[in-house]
């Protein structure tokens, strides 16, 4: 394992290179997105005890869409992928731990695609700060609205 720094606005993942490292947020703020017509969609937030990579990237070893960068300057620990395999490999509880993980992020987005399909952009918000609690007031209010598939504008007259 391996101590990294991040600073502010640094890109940690570029989604043209196959994802090879795991992160655990020791403190700090990630975001993971996407950039559709050149704009940047916001995935998910990730913060201080949780893991981040490109999940599919890491795991089918080719380029995806995600790319992950530092809301904030962020202190993490990296695992390398081989590194990861061989924790896998000889420690039973690893491997359960990373399962019960995966099961969790399912859960996160299989819940964020039935809010995004089938609430009002005011519901969108309330779940966002209830999901988010710890840290919504962290992140800048444009990556909120992309995360929330809403412009800026109607961000702003839901605050009011």
């Amino acid at each position: 394992m391996e101590f990294k720094q991040f600073q502010k606005g640094e890109l940690i993942h570029d989604a043209s290179k196959v994802c090879t490292k795991s992160y655990f947020i020791q403190n700090g703020l990630l975001r993971s997105f996407f950039l559709k017509e050149g704009k940047e969609i916001t995935e998910y937030f990730c913060c201080e005890g949780e893991w981040i990579n490109s999940p599919r990237s890491l795991r089918e070893r080719k380029v995806d869409v995600y790319f992950i960068d530092a809301i904030e300057n962020t202190d993490t620990f990296c695992l390398d992928i081989k590194d990861l395999g061989y924790l896998f490999d000889h420690f039973p509880e690893m491997e359960r731990y990373a399962r019960l993980s995966m099961g969790t992020i399912l859960g996160h987005f299989l819940e964020r695609v039935t809010i995004l399909r089938f609430t009002t952009a005011k519901e969108k918000y309330n779940h966002f700060c209830e999901v988010y609690n710890a840290i919504y007031h962290r992140i800048p209010l444009g990556m909120v609205a992309s995360y929330l598939g809403i412009t800026q504008e109607t961000l702003s007259r839901i605050r009011k």
